[in-house]
């Protein structure tokens, strides 16, 4: 990233997160972050990891919250006036809804999934948009349960559909102001939140033995993908789910 990109974060919980390894990577190439904490009980890690990039101060952002929102967007067009990127890695359900039947999923507890997971996207955009002056890329994560049913994904397989049309959705909107929309796919790795609770290793085993490269993903392959998707060497790609397994979507 030779021309100093700035960046927002959003979803860093520890160090064994997907968005710090995304950060990390964006740090390694010259971008310069800000980046949000969910809470005050995540306050601390979050605190310690952005000192080492050098992303100070930490913005507070529950993306239930519109007035925090507006608060962080408010806060980069203060200190840069303009940005280039933001990056979203957060999902959300209860979890008596993520643990359950699909079909036993609460009306609330699906909204709120959607809201966290999905609709925040669309309104992080919205926010984004008039601050990406020279274009830019918006980032998400998904998962290969949005595409095919995975056991134990439950209702969070319809939620990363929904985030992945909005992905193609927001890309035909925002691309006459020449703001890129992607998501990234990652298979299973061991990062804070497990997309199948209670059975991550055995996941873990057949995805590696599937695999054709016979191994799990890292979180720094992971960071690497993203840092190439917010740059402009990936400039030419919009609207697409991009997986990062090993080749393990490509077998079927």
């Amino acid at each position: 990233m030779t021309d100093a990109l700035k960046g927002l974060v959003i979803g860093i919980a520890n160090e064994d997160s997907i968005a710090w390894a995304c950060a990390r990577a964006f740090h390694d190439r010259g971008a310069h972050l800000i980046v949000t904490c969910q809470n005050e009980q995540t306050r601390g890690a979050v605190e310690d990891l952005a000192a080492r990039i050098g992303a100070e101060p930490v913005l507070p952002l529950d993306v239930t919250s519109e007035a925090q929102m507006d608060a962080v967007f408010a806060a980069i067009a203060d200190k840069w006036g303009r940005f280039d990127f933001l990056l979203h890695s957060i999902a959300y359900a209860p979890p008596a809804d993520l643990l359950g039947e699909l079909t036993n999923a609460s009306g609330s507890g699906f909204a709120i999934a959607m809201d966290v997971s999905c609709h925040s996207l669309i309104r992080l955009a919205k926010r984004a948009r008039p601050l990406m002056k020279n274009g830019g890329a918006i980032l998400t994560m998904s998962y290969y349960g949005a595409e095919k049913v995975m056991p134990h994904y439950n209702l969070m397989g319809p939620v990363k559909a929904a985030l992945e049309s909005s992905v193609r959705y927001l890309a035909w909107e925002l691309g006459p102001s020449d703001i890129r929309v992607n998501a990234l796919s990652p298979g299973p790795v061991r990062s804070r939140v497990s997309p199948h609770p209670g059975r991550f290793d055995e996941i873990m085993q057949e995805d590696v033995f599937r695999t054709p490269l016979h191994r799990a993903i890292t979180l720094e392959q992971i960071g690497d993908v993203a840092a190439f998707m917010v740059s402009p060497l990936a400039s030419g790609i919009n609207g697409q789910v991009i997986h990062v397994d090993n080749g393990f979507t490509a077998i079927g």
